[in-house]
This record gives structure tokens, sequence and C-alpha cells, in this order.
């Protein structure tokens, strides 16, 4: 019962910190809003680390 237990708890993690790290998530504003979207960071070409930031859609 206890690896049981472990396996589970295990597993739980892995999916939780897989949805933490699952990237963009986009919303269309509403009535007139301006729309930001925040863009995590990522490893652009070549191999230069490029930091998260906010982007606008004009």
């Amino acid at each position: 019962m206890r690896r049981f237990l472990s396996t589970c708890l295990v597993a739980a993690a892995v999916l939780a910190g897989s949805l933490i790290l699952s990237g963009c998530v986009v919303v269309p504003a509403r009535g007139g809003y301006r729309a930001h979207v925040w863009v995590p960071g990522y490893w652009g070409p070549p191999h230069v680390w490029v930091r998260g930031h906010w982007r606008d859609d004009d």
C-alpha cells in the first residue's frame, strides 16, 4: 500500500509540473481592450536564452 501511495504521489507531481510548464495560454480580449499575451522564456537560435515577455497583439 505504501508503494502504491508513493507512486500516486510521484505521478501527481509529474502531472502538476507538466501543467505548470505547459506554455503560453491565449485568451481573446473582450470588447475593445488591447490583448496582451505572456510568452514564456525559450532557447532561440543559436543557443541564446530569450527571457519571458508580454507581447501586444495590435
